[in-house]
C-alpha cells in the first residue's frame, strides 16, 4: 500500500525526525497552553467575567464555559479532519494553531463584567468556541504527522512526545502564572495581571508558526496524493469504511474515554481540589503541580517506548484497572496531607444537617430561583470544603460532633454572614479554614501522590497517538481518529470539572465527584479489553489482512 511503499522508498533521517517531533511537540505545547491557561486561572476569571455572589456558582460557571470549548472539539475534528485528509496534514495544523493563538490572546483583551456586563461572558464563550474548534483539529494533525514520519518500530516512542507535550502545555501555563505572580503584586494580578498570560499567546503563536513552516508534508499523504488515493469525503468514509464503526466505538470509549477522564482527574481535579476544597495557598499549589507535571512528562515517553515492545493494549488496561483501585485512595491521601486539620476535624466531629427541602441548587442565583434555607446552609458548607451528612425532617439545624450550632439571624439573608458565621462555629470544633502551607514532608507526600496519578495517566495516554494512527486507514486517518478522540475528550473529559462539581454540590462530599471518573473508566476498560488487539504493534495494512 501507499504508506508502506512511501516509508520503504525514503525513511526520514535522524535530523528530519528531530525536526518533525520537535516542531510538532512545541506547537502542541503552545496550543494546549492556550487552552489550559483558562483553567489555571479559573479562580480569578469567575470574578472577572461573572457577576454572582455564590462562589460555588461562580466556579461552576467558569467550568461551564471551559466545557463549551470542549463541546466544539468534535466539530473541529470533523472540519479539520476533512481538510487534513483532503488537503494535507501540514497546512491544516498551521491553521489550527493560528486560530488557537488568536482566540486565546483575545481573552486578554475582554473587558470585565463590571465594565460591560453580560457582554463579557458572551465574548468569552465565543472565544472558547474558536479554541475548541482549533483544538479539535490540532491533536490529530500533530499525532498523525509524527506517526507517518516515524519508523514502525519507534512509532510509540516518537509519538509519545505529543502526549508529553499536552502535559507540557499545562506545565507551561503554571510556569507563566507563577512568573506573573512573582513580578506583579497580588492585588494587581487579580485586577489586571491575569491578562498577561493570555496576551503571551501572541508570542507563542509566532514561535509555533515559525517552527511549523519549516516542515514538509507527511510522506504518507504525499504518496497518496501522487497516486490519486486521497479520500473524496473523509467524514462519510469514516463511517462507511469496512469495520470502521467498531474501531470508532472502541477508540471513543475504550481509548479516549479512559485517557481523558484520568488526565483531567490527574491535573485539573487535583488542582481545583487542592486550591479550593483543601484551601492550600495558591502559589504552593502551583509549584507542587509544576513539579509533579514536569516529572510526569517523562512517564509518557517511557510508556510510549515500552508500547513499541509489548503492544499498545497492555499499558492502557493496566493503567485503567489501577485507576479503579487507586483513584479514591490517592485523593483521600491528598486531602489528609494538604489539610490534615480539616480531614481530622471532619472525622472527629462530623457535621450533620437536618431540615426539610434540603437540596442545594447551585444555579439558583443564575436562574433567579429561590434557594431554600437548608439549601443555603448546604451550599456554604460545600463552598467551605466541608463534608456533611443529612437527616430529613424537622426544623433546620446543624450539629458538629453532636453539638448544635446556633444559626445566626442574618445567616439566611446574607451569604457573607452565613459563611463567616458557619466557619467561625466550625473552627471552634477544630476545622481550619485558613490558607494552608504544609511542611516539607507533607509537600513531598502530595507530590508523590500526584506522580502516582500522573503515572496512571501516562499508562493510558502515552501510546495513544501511535495506537489511533495504526487503527485507521491512511486516506481517512485524520478524520477517523480525530472524531472519536475529540468526542471522548470533548464530552467525557471536557465536562468532567463541571459534572464533578455538580455531583459534589449535590452530595456534600468533596470526594464524590470522583465517581464520574470511576464510572467512565470502568465502562472503558470493558470496551478496551474487548475491542483492542493484543500483541506487538501492527500497521493498519496488517490489521486488514488478518481481520
Amino acid at each position: 500500500m501507499a504508506e508502506a511503499q512511501a516509508l520503504a522508498d525514503r525513511e526520514p533521517t535522524a535530523s528530519e525526525i528531530r525536526l518533525v517531533v520537535g516542531a510538532s511537540s512545541a506547537g502542541t505545547i503552545f496550543e494546549w497552553y492556550d487552552f489550559f491557561i483558562y483553567g489555571t486561572l479559573a479562580y480569578i476569571l469567575k470574578d472577572a467575567f461573572y457577576d454572582v455572589d455564590d462562589p460555588t456558582l461562580g466556579l461552576l460557571l467558569v467550568w461551564s464555559t471551559f466545557a463549551v470549548g470542549f463541546a466544539f472539539r468534535p466539530i473541529g475534528a470533523i472540519l479539520f479532519g476533512f481538510l487534513g485528509d483532503r488537503l494535507g496534514r501540514k497546512y491544516t495544523f498551521l491553521v489550527t494553531v493560528t486560530l488557537m493563538g488568536i482566540a486565546t490572546a483575545g481573552v486578554g483583551f475582554i473587558p470585565t463584567v463590571d465594565q460591560v456586563g453580560i457582554i463579557a461572558p458572551i465574548i468569552v464563550i465565543i472565544l472558547r468556541v474558536l479554541q475548541g474548534l482549533a483544538l479539535g483539529g490540532e491533536y490529530g494533525g500533530a499525532a498523525i504527522y509524527v506517526a507517518e514520519h516515524a519508523p514502525p518500530d519507534k512509532r510509540g516512542f516518537y509519538t509519545s512526545f505529543i502526549q508529553a507535550s499536552v502535559v507540557g502545555g499545562f506545565v507551561l501555563s503554571i510556569i507563566v502564572v507563577l512568573l506573573c505572580r512573582l513580578v506583579i503584586p497580588a492585588d494587581d494580578f487579580v485586577e489586571w495581571g491575569w491578562r498577561v498570560p493570555f496576551l503571551l499567546s501572541i508570542l507563542l503563536l509566532i514561535i509555533s508558526l515559525w517552527m511549523r513552516f519549516k516542515l514538509s508534508e507527511s510522506p504518507v499523504f504525499k504518496a497518496m496524493k501522487e497516486a490519486g488515493e486521497t479520500s473524496g469525503n473523509p467524514f462519510i468514509e469514516s463511517f462507511t469504511y469496512p469495520g470502521n464503526k467498531k474501531r470508532i466505538f472502541v477508540a471513543l470509549f475504550g481509548v479516549a474515554g479512559i485517557l481523558t477522564t484520568i488526565w483531567y482527574s490527574a491535573f485539573f481535579s487535583s488542582l481545583s481540589f487542592l486550591k479550593g476544597d483543601m484551601r492550600l495557598e495558591e502559589t504552593t499549589v502551583e509549584i507542587v503541580m509544576l513539579i509533579a507535571g514536569g516529572v510526569s512528562m517523562s512517564f509518557y515517553i517511557l510508556v510510549g517506548k515500552w508500547s513499541d515492545r509489548i503492544g499498545r493494549k497492555k499499558p492502557i488496561i493496566i493503567g485503567a484497572l489501577a485507576t479503579l483501585v487507586l483513584i479514591f485512595p490517592i485523593f483521600w491521601g491528598l486531602g489528609a496531607l494538604a489539610n490534615p486539620g480539616l480531614a481530622e476535624a471532619a472525622e472527629r466531629n462530623p457535621v450533620v444537617v437536618t431540615g426539610e427541602q434540603c437540596v442545594t441548587d447551585p444555579f439558583a442565583e443564575l436562574f433567579d430561583r429561590e434557594q431554600t434555607d437548608c439549601g443555603k446552609i448546604l451550599g456554604t458548607l460545600i463552598a467551605s470544603g466541608v463534608s456533611y451528612d443529612f437527616v430529613e425532617g424537622g426544623e433546620l439545624g446543624v450539629t458538629v460532633g453532636g453539638e448544635e450550632i446556633a444559626i445566626g439571624e442574618d445567616w439566611l439573608a446574607d451569604g457573607s454572614a452565613r459563611t463567616s458565621g458557619l466557619q467561625a462555629a466550625l473552627s471552634e470544633a477544630g476545622f481550619d479554614f485558613s490558607r494552608q502551607t504544609p511542611g516539607l514532608a507533607q509537600l513531598a507526600g502530595i507530590i508523590a501522590l500526584l506522580l502516582c496519578v500522573g503515572m496512571l495517566s501516562a499508562l493510558t495516554y502515552g501510546s495513544v497517538a501511535a495506537l489511533l494512527s495504526e487503527m485507521f486507514p491512511p486516506k481517512i486517518r485524520y478524520s477517523s481518529m480525530s472524531i472519536p478522540y475529540h468526542i471522548g475528550a470533548g464530552y467525557l473529559g471536557g465536562f468532567l470539572p463541571l459534572i464533578s462539581g455538580i455531583i459534589v454540590a449535590s452530595t456534600g462530599n468533596v470526594y464524590s465527584g470522583l465517581w464520574y471518573t470511576w464510572g467512565v473508566v470502568a465502562f472503558g476498560v470493558i470496551v478496551a479489553w474487548w475491542g483492542l488487539k493484543d500483541g506487538p504493534p501492527r500497521d493498519f495494512e496488517d490489521d486488514v489482512a488478518t481481520a
